[in-house]
């Protein structure tokens, strides 16, 4: 059950490292060349496609089962996949979300969303590599019980 708990944790920070790798690599620069109200227009639709229950699963799953998975397993890769899972959803919630309900609400042009927007992007799919990077060691290195 463990080492089940590790490798869900390792997908879902896989996967949001992926997702966020994705706009810092292809989505943002794709939209660079876009003119600004078919970039608000691009980011206003993805912010709304995105909350959705597929996500908000996999967005949470990593720093949830990384945290059982500690408590199971008090080993440091797992410590270090947890605190950067937190980091991640923190960066996230705190300057992603913020500046995306700014953009739909029209309190910020494109001129004040898109470098700030990018450079935290960047530092949350950093922090999930970091994690998945992290977990993927612990997965690993799991301790075996020696043969009877």
């Amino acid at each position: 059950m463990r080492s089940a708990l590790l490798l869900a944790a390792t997908l879902a920070a896989g996967l949001m490292a992926g997702l966020f790798a994705g706009f810092a690599y292809a989505v943002m620069p794709g939209l660079a060349g876009a003119g600004d109200a078919t970039f608000v227009e691009a980011m206003n639709q993805i912010n709304i496609a995105i909350v959705n229950p597929l996500f908000l699963l996999v967005f949470l799953a990593g720093p949830v089962l990384g945290l059982v998975a500690l408590i199971l397993e008090r080993r440091w890769a797992v410590a270090v996949g947890f605190a950067l899972s937190v980091v991640m959803l923190l960066v996230t919630m705190a300057a992603n979300v913020p500046l995306n309900d700014a953009l739909a609400a029209g309190r910020v042009t494109r001129s004040g969303f898109e470098g700030p927007w990018n450079t935290w992007n960047v530092v949350r799919a950093v922090a999930g590599t970091g994690s998945l990077v992290a977990f993927s060691w612990a997965l690993l290195t799991v301790p075996t019980k020696p043969s009877t």
